[in-house]
This record gives structure tokens, sequence and C-alpha cells, in this order.
């Protein structure tokens, strides 16, 4: 039987070439090396188990070019602990054994790991030693905390931030594993190992380990969610259903079956969050690259987004942030998370009711609006049937007119030849007098025709056409006309003729060059060739007021004339 190595251990990285997820990293310190370009001291700070002390070991081999296959590098390299040896005495023991030269090799290499636990004094007791040290030493500081490492330490040494390991490449690097140890696992199961390793190879190995052991080497999605005691994509896809269909019964039947499984609340409703986000992302090819899901995983994320909308999945996620922002604070933690779910699942029918509201409100406005068609139409009307009352009037009263002009023509024809008895004679005659009279009264007649051919407008259709004369004007920069036309609001004063007040006769002559303008505007926007404007001086006089002492008595014995006859008495000059 042999001894169980871990495989964080077992496959440690020997070269940069092995190092997952630090590209940039690595290729900089081979280049730094192949050039012969390293600098005195480095820095390397990231979150736990993305490589820091494994390339600080890989950097110390590779500049005093030891074989990879060579395990013992205590001659040269020194790691030193900085949790437990943070003291001044450590940096002190330390800078003195870096007097002393390499006895195999190029460099001895010190790496201080967790170097932000040393402290204020330690720290400036190694401040020279890091700044200058001998040509034959290098240090490599690790931490995790580099905010905690004081300014002199971080402007000594040249730094190398370390990332996160993304999902795809942890997943890339244990489907590796997992055929060097001869393990059958689902990729379902290797994503979902990497999700929970939260960026850290370290991690995500030590899960690997573990639940190939509890697997007995056949690694599925059941038996890792089993293991690690997660919920299922399955349950937040069915919870998800439940919230589209507003259905809370089974919502809560649900929820309530999960709690009796054993899980906690809270990760429920951040795994839920979770969930809404996956799908927020799928909706959109441009961001389907943010889903870190296995393909499978991705087409079922993408088939419910479909059906969810993207309002609603916003405001599911601030609920969800609400609950996950309470869920400490409060008490009955059960009815927090249901009352969460309930308000989620009620939005489609708030929506629903508050399109139905919409559409009545709009209902209604648009019975309002054809009430208010209908009065103005009734105005139309009642406006038309008034003109062509006036028309009918106009016509009748030239017809009188013609009709008892006719007859005193036929009297004057009679009583100036009254020996005349043939009709013919004194047809001509009639002709040739009352020539003039047909004219005037064809002329009469076509003007009443023109009368009925323009069309009837309503005060709101003028209102209209008024403002947009005056926008017409204003873009056009016409200030002195644009003043005078909005000054005072005009009126319809009978039919075709609109009253506008002006303040002085001033103003008239700048309507007058204007005037032909203005009306053709009106005319073709109303269109009736009959609207004329008829302006109206409302403050002609102004008065004077008085400045001189003279001025001033002239205008107070206007108001009282007596005045004057005391001061003739009195014998008084106005002037003192």
């Amino acid at each position: 039987m042999t001894d169980f190595v871990v495989s964080a251990r077992k496959y440690r990285p020997k070269n940069f070439d092995e190092v997952v997820g630090q590209d940039t990293i690595t290729l900089t310190l081979k280049n730094a090396i192949e050039n012969n370009n390293l600098a005195q001291s480095f820095l390397f700070c990231g979150p736990r188990g993305v490589g820091k002390t494994t390339c600080a070991r890989i950097l110390a081999k590779q500049i005093n070019e030891f074989n990879n296959d060579r395990e013992d590098f205590s001659f040269n390299i020194f790691e030193l602990d900085a949790a437990s040896n943070n003291s001044v005495d450590d940096i002190r023991s330390l800078v003195e054994q870096v007097r002393v030269p390499p006895q195999v090799g190029k460099y001895k290499v010190y790496i201080i790991d967790e170097a932000h636990m040393l402290s204020s004094q330690a720290f400036n007791a190694f401040l020279k030693t890091l700044e200058e040290p001998p040509e034959h030493a290098k240090f490599i500081l690790a931490t995790t905390e580099k905010h905690k490492i004081i300014p002199t330490i971080l402007s000594r040494c040249q730094i190398f931030d370390f990332k996160r390991v993304s999902i795809k490449d942890i997943c890339n690097h244990l489907s590796f594993v997992s055929k060097k140890e001869g393990v059958n696992a689902e990729e379902e199961a290797l994503h979902l190992i990497s999700q929970k390793s939260d960026g850290s190879i370290r991690d995500a190995l030590s899960l690997f380990d573990r639940l190939a052991s509890f697997s007995q080497k056949e690694l599925t999605y059941k038996s890792t969610i089993t293991n690690l005691n997660i919920l299922d994509e399955d349950s937040y896809f069915e919870i998800v259903t439940s919230l589209l269909s507003n259905d809370i019964t089974t919502l809560l039947n649900q929820f309530n079956l999960i709690l009796e499984n054993g899980f906690d609340g809270h990760h429920f409703i951040n795994g839920l969050a979770q969930h809404l986000r996956d799908l927020l992302v799928a909706k959109d090819e441009g961001t389907l690259k943010l889903l870190e899901k296995s393909e499978i995983s991705k087409q079922r994320y993408q088939e419910q987004s479909q059906e969810c909308d993207i309002k609603f999945l916003i405001q599911a996620l601030e609920l969800c942030n609400e609950c996950d922002v309470a869920y400490k604070s409060t008490h009955n933690k059960r009815l927090l998370v249901e009352l969460c779910l309930m308000r989620i699942s009620s939005m489609n029918l708030l929506g629903d009711k508050k399109k139905n509201n919409k559409n009545f409100v709009v209902n209604q406005q648009e019975k309002v609006l054809d009430s208010k068609n209908n009065n103005e139409k009734i105005t139309i009307d009642n406006s038309e049937k008034k003109i062509n009352r006036d028309i009918l009037d106009e016509k009748s009263k030239y017809k009188d007119q013609i009709s008892e002009e006719l007859e005193i023509v036929e009297k004057s024809i009679n009583s100036s030849f009254p020996n005349i008895h043939d009709d013919k004679i004194k047809e001509s005659k009639t002709i040739s007098i009352s020539s003039s009279l047909k004219a005037k009264v064809e002329d009469k007649e076509k003007l009443l025709q023109n009368l009925e051919a323009n069309t009837v407008f309503s005060y709101n259709k003028f209102q209209k056409v008024w403002s947009d004369l005056l926008a017409d004007i204003k873009i056009k920069g016409q200030t002195n006309l644009y003043i005078i036309l909005s000054s005072h609001k005009p009126e319809i004063k009978d039919k075709f003729n609109i009253l506008l007040p002006i303040n002085n006769s001033s103003q008239i002559e700048i309507y007058r060059e204007n005037e032909m303008k203005v009306l053709s505007f009106l005319r073709k926007r109303l269109e009736n060739g009959s609207v004329n404007i008829v302006l109206e001086v409302i403050n002609e006089v102004e008065k004077m007021k008085p400045y001189t002492n003279q001025d001033k008595f002239q205008a107070m014995i206007k108001e009282n004339p007596q005045l004057n006859s005391l001061r003739l008495k009195l014998g008084l000059d106005p002037d003192y």
C-alpha cells in the first residue's frame, strides 16, 4: 500500500508552462530570466491557491539552473513563514544569512510567505537589505493582503498581481487530473467543483480528491451536489417556472421541500439571485460569454431566459438582494424568504393589472376626446348654420334689391314711352337702361359664391394655426412682428374678421409691412380666402409725467382749479 499524496502537491507545477491561469505573469518571468533582467526583489500578491508560492519556487529553481527533477533546494532556497517569524530578531537573523554567498548555483533566494504578517519594526529592519542586497541574493515576498504591506516595501519590489483562475481553466485542469487518476468525471460535476473553488486551484483539487473518494472514482453531477450540499440547477429552474406562472402554492411547497432537505434559506436566496443573473446574461448573445456553465447548461439557460422579461429579471434580482441584506437582522427568516418569493411571483399579476388599468384609462381618455370632438363638431355645425343663414339673408336681400330696381326700371320705361306697345322695343330699352344694374348684380352674386366656397374653421383650429404662425415668425427672427402678434390674444370678431389688440399706433406701420405674409399664412392654413385682421389700439394716449415744479403745479390745477385762485391771492410763485 503506497502513501497517498494529495493532488494539490502531486500535480504542483514544476515549470512555468504548467502554471494554470497566470499566463501574463509566467511569460514576464520567463522573458526576464532569458534576458538576464531580474529585479532584486519581487512581491507576489493575490488570492489563496492561485500559484504565488509555486511561481516563487519555479523562479528560484530556474535562475539557479536546477533540473526540475531535483527536489532538494535547501542550499540555495530559503522559505520563511512570516506568520510565525515576524519579529525584528527573525529579520536580523535573515540579514546575517544574506551575507554568505551560495554554495551551489548562482543565487540565494529568500521566499517570505505571508509577508503582510511582519511587524512594522521588522519591515523597517528589512528595508536597507531589501533595497541594496548582495548580487547573489534575491527576495520574493508572497502575500494575500497587499494593502497591509507598508509603502516603503512596495516601492522596493517588482509587484506581480495574481488573479483568480477562471472556471474554464480550473475545469480543464481538473479534467487533466481526473484522466491521470483514472476517475470518470462528468463535465457538469467538474464545472460545479470549479464554481465552488472560487478561483483557487488548490481548493478545487482538494474538493476533487474528497469527491473522488466519496464516489469511488465515478464522479457524477448527482453525487457532487449531494456531497457538497448544493442545490442543483433543476431546483432553481423549477422555482423560476413557478415564479413565471404565478403559482404561489407550488412555490411555497418547493421552498418547504428545500428546507426539509437541510438547505439554508440564506444560501437558497443567494443561489436564486445567481440563477436569475445567469438568465439575464443568457438573454443576449453579447453577454453569453459571461455565463460560466457547460454547453448543456448554457442551452437550458438560454431556453428559460426567452420566457423571462428583462424587467422581471431586474426587479427579481433587486428583491433577492433586499432579502439577502435583511436576512441576518430578521427574526423570522423563513417568512422573509417566502415573502420575497411571493413578491417576485406577483410582479406579473401586478403588471397585468397595470396594463388593464392603463387600457381602462386610455378608453376613458378616448371617450373624453370623442366627447370633446362631438362638442367641437356641434360648435362647428352651429357656426356653419349661422354663416349659411347670413349668406341666405345676403342673397334674399340682394334679390329683393334686384327685383325692386327692376320694377323701378320698368315703371320708368312705361312712363317714358307710353305710346310704345311693341314688347321687343320695351325689352331692348329695358336691357340698355339696366345693363349697368345687371352688371352690379352679377358682381354681388359672384361675391356670394366666393363666400360660400370658403371653408368654415373653428376657434380651436384658429388657435393652433395662430400658434404655428407665431412659431414661424420667431424662427425667422422677426422680433418686432412677433411682439405685436403675441402681446395680446386675438379674437374672432364676426365671420372671418379677426380682432387683434395692439399697444400703440407705431406698431401699425410694422404690421402693415408684413400684413400680406401674415394673411397669406392664415388663409392658406385655414383654407379661407376671406380671413382678415382688424387692428385695435388699446393704449394710444400715455400720460406725460410732470418733472418741473411748473408742470407739477399745472397737473394739480387740472385736478383742482381753485388752487390757481389761491396762488393769486397769496402771490405765490410755483417755481419756488
